[in-house]
């Protein structure tokens, strides 16, 4: 777990590339305005779906990608503690719930509530970034804190007046500022995928969401066969149906399947010395 770098969590390293490479090469061939959303026009009367896909496949400035590279690169913990099979899966299921859920609020609550002033819904990882960060604020606790005071020396008999931060603050205060870099869209963005976190880690999603895992050769696992778990199952059976049969020092009889007293082991121990 305190490996550096990428090493143990390659899907990690395959996010945090995958952002980084998406949005440069967005950049590059001019095409960012396929990938964030906007209510009216792209939903209501173009019914550009296809965007509900995409949205979350790069951000549109690096900034964006800067603060979302750092903090997945800071999270990548939770792939270590859970493995990268489950890991992968959690991510895979947070992005088709989050592909429909922003969009949704953004259209028949937030936007209405607004007198349609509410419109755009910005592209990224974000709910992505924050359903991990979910997960990374309930599993890895803090080791220390500190305190940033607010005066030069203030007095012993005083309370404290200043911020108190732990060690976790560096993975918090980027992932912030992601959330407020396009606000409000980016803030809705960030408490869905908040949401759906604690909702994952809680169980309140249906279970089989919760027990669903993509299969083991997309992350690199051989998955072994039915056929060769029985094998393995029968002969680990075998053995320790011998073992049984067999006594500790090699005799088969009818007293060796009782366990022996202290004073029997003593008695053995001294017959085999001489």
């Amino acid at each position: 777990m305190l490996s550096s770098g990428f090493a143990g969590a390659p899907v990690s390293r395959s996010l945090t590339y995958g952002v980084v490479a998406a949005s440069i090469l967005a950049s590059i061939t001019d095409v960012k305005h396929y990938f964030y959303i906007q209510v009216d026009p792209h939903l209501w009367p173009y019914h550009q779906l296809w965007r509900l896909l995409t949205y979350q496949l790069c951000y549109t400035n690096s900034t964006e990608v800067l603060f979302a590279a750092m903090t997945i690169y800071n999270m990548r913990v939770i792939e270590r503690l859970w493995g990268s099979r489950k890991y992968a899966s959690f991510i895979v299921l947070t992005y088709c719930l989050t592909a429909i859920l922003p969009p949704l609020l953004l259209a028949f609550i937030l936007r209405p509530l607004s007198f349609n002033h509410l419109n755009y819904l910005p592209a990224g990882l974000t709910p992505i970034v924050f359903a991990i960060l979910a997960q990374y604020h309930a599993v890895i606790p803090h080791i220390y804190k500190y305190r940033i005071a607010a005066s030069a020396a203030p007095p012993a008999n005083e309370p404290f007046v200043g911020l108190t931060f732990s060690d976790k603050s560096y993975v918090y205060l980027p992932a912030v500022q992601l959330s407020l870099s396009q606000f409000p869209g980016s803030l809705l963005c960030a408490f869905v995928g908040w949401a759906v976190g604690y909702s994952w880690r809680n169980e309140v999603l249906p279970g089989a969401m919760s027990r669903w895992r993509i299969p083991g050769w997309v992350v690199g696992i051989e998955t072994k066969k039915r056929e060769d778990e029985f094998e393995a199952l029968r002969r680990r059976l075998e053995t320790e149906n011998a073992a049984a049969a067999t006594g500790s020092d090699g005799r088969l009889g009818g007293d060796v399947g009782r366990r022996r007293t202290l004073g029997r082991q003593l008695l053995d121990q001294f017959r085999g010395a001489f």
